[in-house]
């Protein structure tokens, strides 16, 4: 059958306003003390869909500005209260026609007929971006000074900053530096690169942790502060050997040729060449070269291209050549080359457990490379490795590599409590158990699975049950009164761009959240709910520290539908919503960047498929259509946990990645427990989304009167054959 496929865009973000989760990967160890006083935190969790005809989690980039540092000062911008009389959203979109067509001399005109009014910085902003490298700094601050507070303010300074660092016009970033509150990856990087460059080097380091030995895909100006922090005279030749490992293991040529030039060991290209052309080449002569820094070096550099064609062969190489290593009066082999060689391994082994299935040998991989020198990446697949197999030790020697704010994140305060847990010490037993009260304490994932493991119960009284909350006529009225939330609702009234409107809401959240402003928040998503505006009320509940609402953050629409189908399908509706509430947030029209559609984000050729099964004409609009989308949904999921041994957990991961893939991550011989099967899934888009669904659907199980608690929801998960 056709694989089922969905947007995988579910990131902690919108285009301005984010929750920031701890990524910074420093070595600390977290001994049994450090986990005693880990127990405290929490962590506020949400998610986003991005579909395809906006850009609802991230900015798009504009190619151009126009310079100009002349226009007029309001005199009453953002002064009056009543927004609720402003009228110009009609002004707004017929001025964003004008900036699609690069019309200069009718955006000229929208400036002077919507000044002071709630859109009035739009029109300025669409003229200088159609050629935003040609601007200045003074026209953005101005701008900025014009706007203050503003969504678009950010969003130009932040633009202008990428543009700038792109162009190499670092004393330009500088200058709007400051200017930035809530930079993405790539804008903090443009900063970085413009304090890197004549600035304040220890301001650049302020990156460092994010992008110096990350070896993932980044933004292309994360990459570029990473080689220039080379020169960074903060970056220290033991900063600099470690980078070094990390691009022999990658195999990036410009970093390992700077790097190892500063670290007087200089790697001339040829030699790469030459390995790159014939790695064994090179394993056969090794043996004939004197032990230099520079061949140690080469070795690495030989073992990750070998590893890059097969793992299974460079591991036999270099268990091959530490045993002829061995037997010489003089190794050859450093003992940091021989830990990095088995690291290597073991992370090209964790990139092969989709095809090749899961396998212990990178627990011992990992454990052979053992030293003070882990960046996050290889921290996390050595705990992923762990917790596969039930190694708990090594799970709590993974987790101790992370850096300290990393390993209080709810996440790895549950693996660490799970295996404090299997433990033979008692305080180590009686920690993990204060760990899961503590964890308790939270309501997303880690949060319910830790109830279990403390045996609590989910209460939905204690966060409003199916009740909207009471909000105060004086909350009622400030969220019009505040001109962001204003702009927001008058965009999404005004049938305006949602990109737009997504943009203005998330920023009235970021600046309510700012001023811990709750009930403004609540009483925002309210009216937003009361008005159909679902994934704004999901994104405003999901965003408050203290309030919580489940009638807003986990609303049910179509309930009538969503039940009467699910149980003609055989599934609960508890799931079906769990589902839904991931795949749309409830927009009918969402539509991902992979062609997925409807509520329950079905892709055509999966449709068709439906509709064949279901002896039914197939109809693009009508498998659109919200009631026929549900329908489809709830056929397809109990179609995939009939193919699945009926288990939800390898349903979700079906529905997202494909039954195959699903199937591919089974084990092997004997049972997994569903947690340890969710936290090895290979992709870490469908891992997340399985913990978010399963996390919804619990909760919507309460509030359809059907309480299931997540453990016994995930069951067990059989071997696959």
């Amino acid at each position: 059958m056709t694989k089922h496929n969905v947007a995988h865009n579910l990131s902690n973000s919108d285009t301005r306003p984010k929750c920031f989760n701890a990524a910074t990967l420093k070595m600390s160890a977290l001994s049994l003390a450090t986990a005693m006083s880990a127990l405290g935190l929490s962590q506020v969790a949400h998610a986003e869909l991005t579909w395809g005809n906006s850009e609802e989690n991230t900015y798009q980039q504009p190619s151009n500005f126009e310079q100009s540092s002349n226009f007029e000062q309001p005199s009453n911008f953002q002064q009056s209260t009543n927004f609720q009389q402003d009228s110009s959203v009609s002004s707004f979109n017929a001025a964003a026609q004008a900036e699609s067509r690069g019309d200069v001399n009718a955006l000229y005109n929208y400036e002077q007929s919507m000044s002071g009014g709630l859109f009035a910085m739009y029109p300025t902003y669409w003229r200088m971006n159609l050629d935003l490298n040609a601007q200045s700094s003074a026209a953005v601050s101005q701008f900025v000074r014009q706007y203050p507070n503003t969504v678009m303010a950010e969003k130009l300074a932040a633009d202008f900053a990428e543009t700038k660092a792109a162009a190499g016009d670092y004393a330009s970033v500088r200058q709007v530096a400051n200017l930035i509150t809530n930079a993405d990856a790539s804008e903090r990087c443009a900063i970085g690169l413009g304090f890197n460059n004549g600035g304040d080097t220890m301001r650049a380091m302020a990156e460092k942790s994010d992008v110096w030995l990350k070896t993932l895909k980044q933004p292309a100006l994360c990459e570029q502060l990473a080689t220039e922090m080379n020169n960074n005279a903060l970056i220290s030749n033991q900063d600099r050997a470690a980078r070094l490992k990390r691009m022999l293991r990658k195999g990036k040529t410009g970093d390992i040729m700077t790097l190892s030039s500063r670290l007087g060991a200089t790697i001339p290209y040829s030699a790469l060449s030459e390995i790159q052309l014939s790695p064994t080449s090179f394993f056969s002569r090794f043996g004939m070269q004197p032990n230099s820094q520079t061949n140690q070096y080469l070795y690495l550099y030989a073992m990750g291209r070998l590893a890059d064609k097969s793992y299974r062969e460079a591991s036999q190489q270099l268990e091959f050549d530490i045993k002829q290593d061995n037997q010489r009066s003089a190794r050859l082999l450093n003992d940091d080359t021989r830990r990095y060689a088995y690291r290597i391994l073991g992370v090209e082994r964790m990139g092969h457990n989709t095809d090749d299935g899961f396998n212990a040998e990178a627990v011992d991989w990992f454990r052979n490379s053992l030293d003070n020198d882990f960046n996050f990446e290889e921290a996390e697949d050595y705990a992923i490795a762990a917790i596969r197999f039930s190694r708990w030790d090594d799970v709590v020697e993974a987790i101790s590599k992370m850096d300290a704010e990393t390993q209080k994140t709810n996440k790895w305060q549950y693996w660490l409590a799970r295996a404090y847990e299997q433990s033979g010490d008692n305080s180590k037993r009686s920690t993990a158990k204060k760990m899961y009260q503590q964890l308790a304490k939270s309501n997303e994932y880690y949060g319910l699975m830790a109830k279990d493991k403390a045996g609590q119960r989910f209460d939905i009284n204690a966060l409003g049950g199916n009740n909207l909350p009471n909000v105060s006529s004086a909350d009622r009225a400030r969220v019009l009164q505040d001109p962001n939330f204003a702009r927001a609702f008058a965009l999404y009234n005004g049938d305006a761009n949602r990109t737009h409107a997504n943009r203005e809401w998330n920023w009235a959240v970021k600046q309510a959240r700012d001023k811990r402003d709750d009930n403004l928040i609540i009483a925002a998503a309210l009216q937003a709910h009361d008005v159909g505006w679902l994934d704004r009320a999901i994104y405003a509940a999901d965003n408050t520290d203290k309030a919580s609402s489940l009638a807003l953050s986990h609303p049910m629409p179509h309930q009538s539908s969503v039940v009467r189908y699910s149980q003609t399908a055989g599934i609960d509706p508890a799931w079906a919503y769990g589902i839904m509430r991931q795949e749309s947030r409830f927009v009918t029209s969402a539509r991902s960047n992979v062609g997925a559609s409807g509520l329950m984000q079905i892709m055509p050729d999966t449709a068709k498929y439906i509709a064949r099964n279901l002896g039914e004409a197939y109809s693009a609009t009508k498998a659109n259509s919200g009631d026929t989308n549900i329908r489809y949904g709830t056929w397809y999921m109990s179609d995939i946990l009939a193919k699945l041994n009926s288990q939800p957990v390898l349903a979700t991961a079906g529905y997202n990645a494909g039954p195959n893939k699903a199937k591919r991550w089974q084990p092997v011989y004997g049972t997994l427990d569903a947690d340890q099967y969710v936290e090895s899934i290979a992709y870490p888009e469908t891992r997340n989304y399985v913990k978010h669904v399963m996390e919804n659907a619990t909760i919507y199980s309460n509030l359809l009167g059907r309480g299931q608690p997540i453990t016994q929801r995930m069951g067990t998960i059989p071997a696959a054959f």
